[in-house]
């Protein structure tokens, strides 16, 4: 037989209903929750490398690479064809001014030159032979001028003696017309001969001047054969390192060919190239700096090769020290040149993450989370980049390689 239920059973029982259907709500939402937190992508902080930006001046540069070289290298070369004889140092020694550094044959230089001598002394015969003859035509010339206007005289004097006799009766006009033709004649011939003496003194001084002219080409050889004499004696033309030398005795050298370089391995400079595309960004005079490990020299850009090779245009920094001792010839080191100054921007510390100007995607800290930001960032140096927009002075961005986890817009911090 059903007994009736009382109310204070059905409130229980259906209190115990909604405390089931509670706890199968809470265990799903706790299930979910878990579930999404283990799906959610994590990031250890260790593996993080951040960097605040701050607000400051940036130097604006533009990159090469660069080897460190003597400050001066000369190469000897040989100014004669010749053979090398004798050899005195070896790479590495050092030198001074004067010290030998090998013999070259110089046998037929020095017939060379006592040819020239010989020429020289034949040259000398002929100038003053020249000058004997034209001194002894030149005197027969002046000679005759000086017979032919005493003729002059004496025709003049005949002229005036006709005359006379004419103006007394004796004399015809005949004899005065004679006479004065005479005259006259004799003064045509006087003046052509003074004419020509003036010719032919003229002709005998550009013949002396050419016998002269060809003197002083021979002798100015003589003094050029001399010096290349001197110059085949190879010695070291200043204080220095001999770095390299052809030791290859009996070698036949020609003209122009390398015999040795000397170099000061106590001062240096850095020769550098960089994209063709700085080149309008940068000019001689502008600030440097050299990075040779954890080193940093400041120098200027002293020499710059307008044209482009490769792609690429040539450079030189002399160095501020130029004596640091850090400093060994052949050293690769990396070079920025100045090229403008952005004044109080924000910037931040330079890494592997920076490419170049434009708009990249960091990861910047909230809290113990990392969201995806849009920045812009501008020019740089070695050391800071600029930012454009995105970043606000004093948060925290990621600057190491995230670019696999770009797709996510927020990661979690371990």
């Amino acid at each position: 037989m059903d007994r009736p239920i009382s109310d204070s059973e059905i409130k229980s029982r259906r209190n115990r209903r909604l405390m089931v259907w509670g706890g199968s709500i809470a265990a799903v939402v706790a299930v979910v929750w878990l579930t999404l937190g283990a799906m959610e992508t994590s990031v250890k902080r260790s593996d993080l490398t951040f960097a605040t930006p701050d607000r400051g001046t940036i130097s604006v540069t533009v990159s090469g690479a660069g080897q460190v070289a003597p400050a001066y290298e000369e190469i000897i070369t040989s100014p004669i064809a010749s053979r090398i004889e004798e050899v005195f140092l070896t790479s590495g020694d050092s030198v001074v001014a004067g010290t030998p550094i090998m013999r070259l044959d110089l046998l037929s230089t020095e017939a060379e030159l006592s040819r020239l001598a010989d020429r020289i002394a034949m040259e000398e015969h002929e100038v003053h032979r020249q000058e004997l003859n034209n001194a002894s035509h030149l005197s027969d010339l002046r000679m005759q001028a000086e017979v032919k206007e005493m003729t002059l005289k004496r025709l003049e004097v005949e002229l005036r003696n006709e005359r006379y006799l004419d103006s007394i009766g004796s004399g015809t006009g005949d004899r005065v017309r004679q006479a004065e033709l005479a005259v006259n004649t004799g003064r045509l011939e006087l003046d052509q001969l003074r004419q020509l003496i003036d010719n032919e003194t003229r002709v005998a001084d550009a013949a002396v001047g050419v016998k002269q002219l060809e003197r002083s080409i021979a002798a100015r050889n003589l003094d050029e054969m001399r010096r290349t004499l001197d110059n085949a004696r190879i010695v070291a033309p200043r204080r220095g390192t001999l770095t390299w030398i052809n030791d290859h005795i009996g070698e036949q050298v020609s003209e122009g060919t390398r015999l040795a370089v000397i170099s000061d391995l106590g001062h240096f400079k850095v020769k550098g190239t960089m994209p063709d595309a700085y080149a309008s960004k940068v000019g001689v005079g502008a600030r440097a700096s050299v990075v040779i490990g954890k080193k940093e020299l400041e120098g200027t850009l002293s020499n710059l090769t307008p044209l482009s090779e490769n792609g690429v245009i040539s450079f030189e920094v002399s160095l501020d020290q130029d004596a640091d001792p850090v400093l060994r010839s052949g050293l690769k080191t990396d070079i920025y040149v100045q090229c403008g100054i952005v004044d109080e921007t924000i910037r931040l510390p330079r890494g592997s993450y920076y490419s170049g100007p434009g708009s990249y995607k960091m990861f910047v800290a909230d809290g113990d989370r990392l969201n995806v930001r849009d920045i812009e960032l501008g020019d740089a140096n070695h050391q800071w980049v600029e930012v454009r927009s995105g970043l606000r002075e004093g948060e925290t961005v990621v600057v190491s390689d995230l670019k696999d986890l770009l797709n996510n817009k927020t990661l979690k911090i371990k």
